[in-house]
Protein backbone atom coordinates (compact mmCIF):
# COMPACT_ATOMS: atom_id res chain seq x y z
CA UNK A 1 0.00 0.00 0.00
CA UNK A 2 2.54 2.60 0.93
CA UNK A 3 4.93 1.91 -2.48
CA UNK A 4 1.11 2.49 -4.34
CA UNK A 5 0.72 5.82 -2.27
CA UNK A 6 4.34 6.57 -2.59
CA UNK A 7 4.22 5.71 -6.61
CA UNK A 8 1.28 7.88 -7.01
CA UNK A 9 2.53 10.89 -5.59
CA UNK A 10 5.44 10.64 -7.68
CA UNK A 11 3.37 10.67 -10.63
CA UNK A 12 1.24 13.51 -9.42
CA UNK A 13 4.51 15.49 -8.49
CA UNK A 14 6.45 14.53 -11.95
CA UNK A 15 3.01 15.70 -13.81
CA UNK A 16 3.48 19.47 -12.10
CA UNK A 17 6.89 19.66 -13.29
CA UNK A 18 5.63 20.82 -17.03
CA UNK A 19 6.15 24.57 -16.62
CA UNK A 20 8.84 26.15 -15.66
CA UNK A 21 9.75 29.83 -15.06
CA UNK A 22 12.49 29.97 -17.76
CA UNK A 23 11.70 32.90 -20.36
CA UNK A 24 10.64 31.46 -23.63
CA UNK A 25 13.53 30.73 -26.26
CA UNK A 26 13.42 33.15 -29.40
CA UNK A 27 15.63 33.36 -31.78
CA UNK A 28 16.89 37.03 -32.18
CA UNK A 29 16.42 39.12 -35.43
CA UNK A 30 19.43 38.38 -38.09
CA UNK A 31 21.58 42.19 -37.38
CA UNK A 32 22.48 42.06 -41.62
CA UNK A 33 21.32 42.97 -44.28
CA UNK A 34 18.72 40.29 -46.15
CA UNK A 35 20.51 40.02 -49.87
CA UNK A 36 24.40 39.86 -50.05
CA UNK A 37 26.79 42.72 -51.17
CA UNK A 38 27.10 41.67 -54.67
CA UNK A 39 24.00 40.35 -56.84
CA UNK A 40 23.52 36.85 -56.94
CA UNK A 41 20.96 34.94 -59.05
CA UNK A 42 17.92 33.78 -57.83
CA UNK A 43 18.41 30.75 -56.10
CA UNK A 44 16.73 28.18 -54.79
CA UNK A 45 19.09 25.48 -53.16
CA UNK A 46 22.44 26.70 -51.56
CA UNK A 47 25.97 24.86 -51.03
CA UNK A 48 24.39 24.37 -47.51
CA UNK A 49 22.60 21.34 -49.21
CA UNK A 50 25.49 19.57 -50.65
CA UNK A 51 27.90 17.10 -49.38
CA UNK A 52 31.25 17.43 -49.60
CA UNK A 53 31.71 14.63 -51.92
CA UNK A 54 29.43 16.25 -54.63
CA UNK A 55 31.79 19.15 -54.01
CA UNK A 56 35.00 17.60 -53.96
CA UNK A 57 34.86 15.25 -57.30
CA UNK A 58 38.03 14.67 -57.84
CA UNK A 59 38.86 10.92 -57.00
CA UNK A 60 42.50 11.86 -55.21
CA UNK A 61 41.05 14.25 -53.89
CA UNK A 62 38.29 12.85 -51.98
CA UNK A 63 40.08 9.46 -51.02
CA UNK A 64 42.65 12.31 -48.92
CA UNK A 65 39.71 13.94 -47.00
CA UNK A 66 38.17 10.53 -46.26
CA UNK A 67 41.50 9.57 -44.70
CA UNK A 68 41.37 12.92 -42.81
CA UNK A 69 38.38 12.31 -41.56
CA UNK A 70 39.30 9.36 -39.56
CA UNK A 71 42.68 10.23 -38.44
CA UNK A 72 42.65 14.08 -38.03
CA UNK A 73 43.19 14.13 -34.15
CA UNK A 74 41.30 17.60 -33.68
CA UNK A 75 38.38 16.15 -35.03
CA UNK A 76 38.68 12.94 -32.98
CA UNK A 77 39.17 15.08 -29.97
CA UNK A 78 35.41 17.40 -31.34
CA UNK A 79 33.84 13.80 -31.38
CA UNK A 80 34.77 13.20 -28.10
CA UNK A 81 33.51 16.28 -26.26
CA UNK A 82 30.27 15.03 -28.29
CA UNK A 83 30.15 11.96 -26.01
CA UNK A 84 31.17 13.84 -22.93
CA UNK A 85 28.37 16.65 -23.26
CA UNK A 86 25.94 13.54 -23.70
CA UNK A 87 27.38 12.07 -20.76
CA UNK A 88 26.76 15.32 -18.98
CA UNK A 89 23.45 15.94 -19.65
CA UNK A 90 22.18 12.47 -18.80
CA UNK A 91 23.72 12.92 -15.47
CA UNK A 92 21.36 16.28 -15.08
CA UNK A 93 19.15 14.18 -16.53
CA UNK A 94 18.40 11.68 -14.33
CA UNK A 95 17.78 14.58 -11.51
CA UNK A 96 14.23 14.32 -12.68
CA UNK A 97 13.59 10.50 -11.57
CA UNK A 98 13.90 9.54 -8.07
CA UNK A 99 17.03 7.32 -7.39
CA UNK A 100 16.45 4.47 -5.79
CA UNK A 101 18.98 2.20 -3.88
CA UNK A 102 18.78 -1.32 -2.31
CA UNK A 103 20.65 -1.56 1.05
CA UNK A 104 21.26 -4.23 3.62
CA UNK A 105 22.92 -3.25 7.03
CA UNK A 106 23.25 -5.21 10.40
CA UNK A 107 24.75 -3.84 13.59
CA UNK A 108 25.81 -5.33 17.33
CA UNK A 109 25.96 -3.42 21.06
CA UNK A 110 26.65 -4.67 24.20
CA UNK A 111 26.44 -2.36 27.15
CA UNK A 112 27.94 -3.06 30.11
CA UNK A 113 26.14 -3.68 33.64
CA UNK A 114 27.56 -0.97 35.36
CA UNK A 115 25.54 1.61 32.65
CA UNK A 116 22.60 -0.38 31.87
CA UNK A 117 19.25 0.87 33.38
CA UNK A 118 18.69 -2.92 34.56
CA UNK A 119 21.94 -3.12 36.34
CA UNK A 120 23.14 -6.28 33.89
CA UNK A 121 24.83 -6.27 30.47
CA UNK A 122 22.66 -6.03 27.92
CA UNK A 123 23.51 -6.96 24.09
CA UNK A 124 21.66 -6.48 20.85
CA UNK A 125 21.42 -7.02 17.64
CA UNK A 126 19.32 -4.59 14.54
CA UNK A 127 19.05 -5.90 10.81
CA UNK A 128 17.48 -4.03 8.38
CA UNK A 129 16.75 -4.12 4.15
CA UNK A 130 14.90 -1.36 2.79
CA UNK A 131 14.18 0.11 -0.80
CA UNK A 132 13.68 3.58 -1.09
CA UNK A 133 14.56 7.15 -2.16
CA UNK A 134 16.52 10.21 -0.28
CA UNK A 135 15.87 13.35 -1.36
CA UNK A 136 14.16 13.28 -4.20
CA UNK A 137 13.06 17.12 -5.22
CA UNK A 138 9.28 17.70 -6.54
CA UNK A 139 10.16 20.23 -9.72
CA UNK A 140 7.05 22.17 -8.86
CA UNK A 141 8.81 25.53 -10.20
CA UNK A 142 10.76 23.58 -12.86
CA UNK A 143 14.09 24.29 -11.65
CA UNK A 144 15.61 20.59 -12.20
CA UNK A 145 14.21 21.07 -15.51
CA UNK A 146 15.43 24.03 -16.92
CA UNK A 147 19.10 22.61 -15.52
CA UNK A 148 18.40 19.94 -18.00
CA UNK A 149 17.34 22.31 -20.76
CA UNK A 150 20.40 23.57 -20.32
CA UNK A 151 22.26 20.83 -20.42
CA UNK A 152 20.40 19.66 -23.27
CA UNK A 153 21.19 22.79 -25.25
CA UNK A 154 24.90 22.60 -23.88
CA UNK A 155 25.28 19.28 -25.75
CA UNK A 156 23.54 20.21 -28.94
CA UNK A 157 26.14 23.40 -28.94
CA UNK A 158 28.70 20.74 -28.67
CA UNK A 159 27.62 18.80 -31.37
CA UNK A 160 27.48 21.90 -33.80
CA UNK A 161 30.66 22.98 -33.08
CA UNK A 162 31.92 19.68 -33.91
CA UNK A 163 30.23 20.05 -37.33
CA UNK A 164 31.89 22.95 -37.62
CA UNK A 165 35.65 21.43 -36.69
CA UNK A 166 34.32 18.58 -39.58
CA UNK A 167 33.61 21.30 -42.20
CA UNK A 168 36.60 23.42 -41.33
CA UNK A 169 38.73 20.16 -41.66
CA UNK A 170 37.57 19.33 -45.07
CA UNK A 171 37.94 22.65 -46.34
CA UNK A 172 41.63 22.51 -44.71
CA UNK A 173 42.46 19.16 -46.27
CA UNK A 174 41.58 20.33 -49.58
CA UNK A 175 43.04 23.63 -49.60
CA UNK A 176 46.28 21.89 -48.85
CA UNK A 177 46.08 19.81 -51.73
CA UNK A 178 45.45 21.99 -53.97
CA UNK A 179 48.11 24.28 -52.50
CA UNK A 180 50.45 21.42 -52.99
CA UNK A 181 49.17 21.17 -56.70
CA UNK A 182 49.87 24.62 -57.48
CA UNK A 183 53.32 24.58 -55.87
CA UNK A 184 54.00 21.41 -58.21
CA UNK A 185 52.45 23.26 -61.03
CA UNK A 186 55.09 26.16 -60.28
CA UNK A 187 58.22 23.67 -59.89
CA UNK A 188 57.36 21.73 -63.44
CA UNK A 189 57.05 25.07 -64.72
CA UNK A 190 60.91 26.79 -63.30
CA UNK A 191 62.11 23.34 -63.88
CA UNK A 192 61.64 23.59 -67.98
CA UNK A 193 62.27 27.38 -67.69
CA UNK A 194 65.66 26.29 -66.48
CA UNK A 195 65.65 23.25 -69.26
CA UNK A 196 65.34 26.16 -72.08
CA UNK A 197 67.72 28.62 -70.35
CA UNK A 198 70.67 26.60 -69.60
CA UNK A 199 70.24 25.69 -73.68
CA UNK A 200 70.12 28.93 -74.19
CA UNK A 201 73.10 29.97 -71.93
CA UNK A 202 75.54 26.90 -74.21
CA UNK A 203 74.58 28.81 -77.14
CA UNK A 204 75.46 31.88 -76.24
CA UNK A 205 78.70 30.36 -74.82
CA UNK A 206 79.32 29.32 -78.30
CA UNK A 207 78.52 32.22 -80.05
CA UNK A 208 81.03 34.36 -77.50
CA UNK A 209 83.52 31.56 -78.20
CA UNK A 210 83.23 32.02 -81.90
CA UNK A 211 82.97 35.96 -81.20
CA UNK A 212 79.47 36.73 -82.52
CA UNK A 213 78.55 37.58 -78.99
CA UNK A 214 79.78 39.40 -76.39
CA UNK A 215 80.13 39.06 -72.82
CA UNK A 216 77.52 41.12 -71.48
CA UNK A 217 75.27 38.73 -73.52
CA UNK A 218 76.55 36.14 -72.03
CA UNK A 219 76.47 37.20 -68.57
CA UNK A 220 72.43 38.21 -69.18
CA UNK A 221 71.75 34.62 -70.08
CA UNK A 222 73.92 33.18 -67.13
CA UNK A 223 71.73 35.65 -64.88
CA UNK A 224 68.13 34.32 -66.26
CA UNK A 225 69.76 30.59 -65.65
CA UNK A 226 70.33 31.14 -62.15
CA UNK A 227 67.58 32.96 -61.22
CA UNK A 228 65.82 29.66 -62.41
CA UNK A 229 67.95 27.63 -60.22
CA UNK A 230 67.03 29.63 -57.65
CA UNK A 231 63.95 29.07 -57.94
CA UNK A 232 64.03 25.20 -58.34
CA UNK A 233 65.31 24.97 -55.24
CA UNK A 234 63.08 27.21 -53.38
CA UNK A 235 59.91 25.00 -54.97
CA UNK A 236 61.06 21.59 -54.02
CA UNK A 237 61.32 23.23 -50.79
CA UNK A 238 58.05 24.66 -50.57
CA UNK A 239 56.67 21.49 -52.29
CA UNK A 240 57.99 19.25 -49.54
CA UNK A 241 56.60 21.62 -47.29
CA UNK A 242 53.04 21.39 -48.92
CA UNK A 243 53.30 17.86 -48.30
CA UNK A 244 54.42 17.90 -44.50
CA UNK A 245 51.52 20.31 -43.78
CA UNK A 246 49.02 18.14 -45.43
CA UNK A 247 50.42 15.07 -43.86
CA UNK A 248 49.99 17.48 -40.50
CA UNK A 249 46.49 17.85 -41.17
CA UNK A 250 45.33 14.69 -42.65
CA UNK A 251 47.12 12.99 -39.31
CA UNK A 252 48.78 10.21 -41.43
CA UNK A 253 50.66 9.72 -44.46
CA UNK A 254 49.24 10.19 -47.69
CA UNK A 255 49.62 7.74 -50.13
CA UNK A 256 51.56 8.40 -53.68
CA UNK A 257 47.97 7.63 -55.64
CA UNK A 258 45.90 10.10 -53.34
CA UNK A 259 48.29 13.46 -54.05
CA UNK A 260 47.93 15.66 -57.06
CA UNK A 261 48.40 14.29 -60.26
CA UNK A 262 48.50 17.06 -63.42
CA UNK A 263 48.40 20.42 -61.58
CA UNK A 264 45.64 22.76 -60.82
CA UNK A 265 44.12 22.11 -64.62
CA UNK A 266 42.92 18.39 -63.47
CA UNK A 267 41.77 19.07 -60.30
CA UNK A 268 38.35 18.01 -60.27
CA UNK A 269 35.94 20.74 -58.26
CA UNK A 270 32.00 21.20 -58.52
CA UNK A 271 32.52 25.13 -60.65
CA UNK A 272 30.03 26.77 -58.73
CA UNK A 273 28.29 27.15 -55.85
CA UNK A 274 24.92 28.18 -55.02
CA UNK A 275 24.79 30.89 -52.63
CA UNK A 276 21.36 30.69 -51.38
CA UNK A 277 19.38 33.22 -49.11
CA UNK A 278 20.95 35.01 -46.90
CA UNK A 279 18.80 33.85 -44.24
CA UNK A 280 18.23 30.37 -44.83
CA UNK A 281 22.37 30.11 -45.03
CA UNK A 282 23.67 32.03 -41.45
CA UNK A 283 20.56 30.04 -39.57
CA UNK A 284 22.24 26.47 -41.34
CA UNK A 285 25.58 27.29 -40.48
CA UNK A 286 26.84 25.10 -37.18
CA UNK A 287 28.53 28.01 -35.88
CA UNK A 288 25.45 30.19 -35.71
CA UNK A 289 23.25 26.78 -34.56
CA UNK A 290 25.78 26.63 -32.02
CA UNK A 291 25.68 29.88 -30.46
CA UNK A 292 21.97 29.77 -30.49
CA UNK A 293 21.96 26.44 -28.33
CA UNK A 294 24.05 28.35 -26.05
CA UNK A 295 21.95 30.98 -25.86
CA UNK A 296 18.97 28.99 -25.34
CA UNK A 297 20.67 27.27 -22.68
CA UNK A 298 21.49 30.66 -20.96
CA UNK A 299 17.60 31.46 -20.68
CA UNK A 300 17.18 27.67 -19.37
CA UNK A 301 19.40 28.94 -16.30
CA UNK A 302 17.36 32.00 -15.56
CA UNK A 303 14.16 29.88 -15.29
CA UNK A 304 16.91 27.57 -12.62
CA UNK A 305 17.75 31.00 -11.02
CA UNK A 306 14.09 32.13 -10.57
CA UNK A 307 12.73 28.54 -9.29
CA UNK A 308 15.79 29.22 -6.46
CA UNK A 309 13.32 32.36 -4.65
CA UNK A 310 10.35 29.44 -4.43
CA UNK A 311 10.49 26.36 -1.74
CA UNK A 312 11.96 23.41 -2.58
CA UNK A 313 10.02 20.28 -1.80
CA UNK A 314 12.28 17.02 -1.13
CA UNK A 315 10.60 13.43 -0.92
CA UNK A 316 12.32 10.32 1.49
CA UNK A 317 10.75 7.10 1.48
CA UNK A 318 12.06 3.77 2.06
CA UNK A 319 10.24 0.20 2.65
CA UNK A 320 11.65 -3.23 3.85
CA UNK A 321 12.20 -4.67 7.33
CA UNK A 322 13.76 -5.07 10.26
CA UNK A 323 14.66 -7.65 13.06
CA UNK A 324 16.53 -8.34 15.85
CA UNK A 325 17.36 -11.86 14.25
CA UNK A 326 19.39 -11.77 10.94
CA UNK A 327 17.22 -14.77 10.16
CA UNK A 328 13.79 -13.25 10.96
CA UNK A 329 14.50 -10.21 8.84
CA UNK A 330 12.33 -11.36 6.07
CA UNK A 331 9.76 -13.27 7.92
CA UNK A 332 6.20 -11.89 8.35
CA UNK A 333 5.45 -9.19 11.07
CA UNK A 334 9.39 -7.37 10.35
CA UNK A 335 7.58 -4.64 7.33
CA UNK A 336 8.89 -1.41 8.41
CA UNK A 337 8.73 1.40 6.38
CA UNK A 338 9.48 5.61 6.52
CA UNK A 339 8.13 8.29 4.71
CA UNK A 340 9.77 12.23 5.34
CA UNK A 341 8.84 14.80 3.20
CA UNK A 342 10.35 18.40 3.83
CA UNK A 343 10.21 21.48 2.58
CA UNK A 344 12.63 24.33 2.55
CA UNK A 345 11.63 28.33 1.75
CA UNK A 346 14.39 30.52 1.31
CA UNK A 347 14.34 33.42 3.63
CA UNK A 348 17.28 35.21 3.66
CA UNK A 349 20.49 34.65 1.58
CA UNK A 350 22.48 37.49 1.71
CA UNK A 351 21.44 38.43 -1.83
CA UNK A 352 22.61 35.28 -3.50
CA UNK A 353 19.49 33.96 -5.31
CA UNK A 354 19.16 37.85 -6.27
CA UNK A 355 22.73 37.68 -7.65
CA UNK A 356 22.51 34.30 -9.43
CA UNK A 357 19.33 35.44 -10.85
CA UNK A 358 21.80 38.59 -12.46
CA UNK A 359 23.95 36.93 -13.19
CA UNK A 360 21.80 34.63 -15.09
CA UNK A 361 20.46 37.80 -17.01
CA UNK A 362 23.63 38.92 -17.80
CA UNK A 363 24.57 35.67 -19.28
CA UNK A 364 21.84 35.79 -21.67
CA UNK A 365 22.93 39.23 -22.67
CA UNK A 366 26.37 37.58 -23.54
CA UNK A 367 24.74 34.97 -25.34
CA UNK A 368 22.67 37.54 -27.39
CA UNK A 369 25.24 39.20 -28.42
CA UNK A 370 27.74 36.19 -29.49
CA UNK A 371 25.03 35.18 -31.14
CA UNK A 372 24.38 38.86 -33.61
CA UNK A 373 28.51 38.87 -33.67
CA UNK A 374 28.47 35.23 -35.09
CA UNK A 375 25.90 35.98 -37.83
CA UNK A 376 27.56 39.30 -38.66
CA UNK A 377 30.73 37.16 -38.94
CA UNK A 378 29.27 34.53 -40.96
CA UNK A 379 27.68 37.10 -43.23
CA UNK A 380 30.74 38.72 -43.84
CA UNK A 381 33.06 35.72 -44.60
CA UNK A 382 29.90 34.62 -47.21
CA UNK A 383 30.35 37.93 -49.08
CA UNK A 384 34.05 38.18 -48.63
CA UNK A 385 34.07 34.91 -50.84
CA UNK A 386 31.12 35.72 -53.04
CA UNK A 387 33.26 39.02 -53.80
CA UNK A 388 36.15 36.93 -55.06
CA UNK A 389 34.13 34.87 -56.60
CA UNK A 390 32.54 37.08 -58.73
CA UNK A 391 35.41 38.41 -60.22
CA UNK A 392 38.22 35.53 -59.99
CA UNK A 393 36.73 34.08 -63.15
CA UNK A 394 38.12 37.80 -65.27
CA UNK A 395 41.42 37.46 -63.58
CA UNK A 396 41.82 34.03 -64.97
CA UNK A 397 41.03 35.45 -68.00
CA UNK A 398 43.07 38.07 -68.19
CA UNK A 399 45.77 36.11 -66.70
CA UNK A 400 45.34 33.50 -69.71
CA UNK A 401 45.25 36.29 -72.65
CA UNK A 402 48.41 37.57 -70.78
CA UNK A 403 50.69 34.76 -71.05
CA UNK A 404 49.26 34.24 -74.38
CA UNK A 405 50.57 37.34 -75.49
CA UNK A 406 53.54 37.27 -73.55
CA UNK A 407 54.37 33.93 -75.70
CA UNK A 408 54.07 36.07 -78.45
CA UNK A 409 56.14 38.27 -77.80
CA UNK A 410 58.81 35.96 -77.00
CA UNK A 411 58.68 34.11 -80.09
CA UNK A 412 58.54 37.81 -82.07
CA UNK A 413 61.40 39.06 -80.18
CA UNK A 414 63.70 35.80 -80.69
CA UNK A 415 62.68 36.17 -84.53
CA UNK A 416 63.36 39.73 -84.76
CA UNK A 417 67.21 38.84 -83.09
CA UNK A 418 67.80 35.85 -84.74
CA UNK A 419 67.60 38.75 -87.98
CA UNK A 420 69.84 41.46 -86.26
CA UNK A 421 66.76 43.75 -85.96
CA UNK A 422 66.52 43.49 -81.90
CA UNK A 423 68.92 43.37 -79.34
CA UNK A 424 69.32 40.34 -77.12
CA UNK A 425 68.29 42.62 -74.13
CA UNK A 426 64.75 42.39 -75.74
CA UNK A 427 64.77 39.07 -76.25
CA UNK A 428 65.56 38.75 -72.24
CA UNK A 429 62.84 41.01 -70.73
CA UNK A 430 60.35 38.98 -73.48
CA UNK A 431 61.31 35.68 -71.22
CA UNK A 432 61.12 37.82 -68.37
CA UNK A 433 57.86 38.47 -68.99
CA UNK A 434 56.09 35.26 -70.07
CA UNK A 435 57.93 33.86 -66.81
CA UNK A 436 56.19 36.11 -64.81
CA UNK A 437 53.13 35.58 -66.35
CA UNK A 438 52.79 32.05 -66.16
CA UNK A 439 52.84 32.15 -62.86
CA UNK A 440 50.74 34.52 -62.14
CA UNK A 441 48.32 31.87 -64.21
CA UNK A 442 49.15 29.60 -61.89
CA UNK A 443 48.49 31.66 -58.60
CA UNK A 444 45.28 33.10 -60.20
CA UNK A 445 44.05 29.00 -60.86
CA UNK A 446 44.78 28.52 -57.47
CA UNK A 447 42.88 31.92 -56.03
CA UNK A 448 40.27 30.49 -57.91
CA UNK A 449 40.11 26.65 -56.75
CA UNK A 450 40.75 27.96 -52.96
CA UNK A 451 37.46 30.34 -53.66
CA UNK A 452 35.30 27.43 -54.02
CA UNK A 453 36.82 25.83 -50.83
CA UNK A 454 35.97 28.89 -48.88
CA UNK A 455 32.58 28.96 -50.29
CA UNK A 456 31.61 25.54 -49.14
CA UNK A 457 33.44 26.43 -45.76
CA UNK A 458 31.81 29.69 -45.02
CA UNK A 459 28.20 28.86 -46.74
CA UNK A 460 28.04 25.39 -43.79
CA UNK A 461 28.71 23.11 -46.39
CA UNK A 462 26.19 19.91 -45.80
CA UNK A 463 24.63 21.42 -42.98
CA UNK A 464 21.15 20.09 -42.58
CA UNK A 465 17.61 22.36 -42.13
CA UNK A 466 17.50 24.13 -39.34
Amino acid sequence: MLIRNLTLTLLAATSLTACTLAPPHERPTLPVAQSWPTPQPAQTASAADLGWREVFEDPRLAATIELALTQNRDLRVALLNIEQARAQYGVQRAALLPGINAGVSGSQSRTPASVSQTGSAVETEQYSANVGFASYELDLFGRVRSLNRAALENWLAVRENSRTAQISLISEVAGSWLTLAADEDLLALARDTLAARDESLKLTQSRVDAGAASTLDLRQAQTLAEQARADVAAYVAQVNQDRNALRLVVGADVPADLLPAGGLVTAQIMPDLPAGVVSDVLTRRPDVLAAEHQLAAASANIGAARAAFFPRIALTGSTGGASGELGDLFKSGSGAWSFAPSISLPIFAGGANRAGLDSAKASQGIAVATYEKTVQTAFREVADALAVRDTVADRVSAQERLVSAAADSQRLAKSRKDAGIDSNLTLLDAQRTLYSAQQGLIAARLVRATNLVTLYKVLGGGAPAA
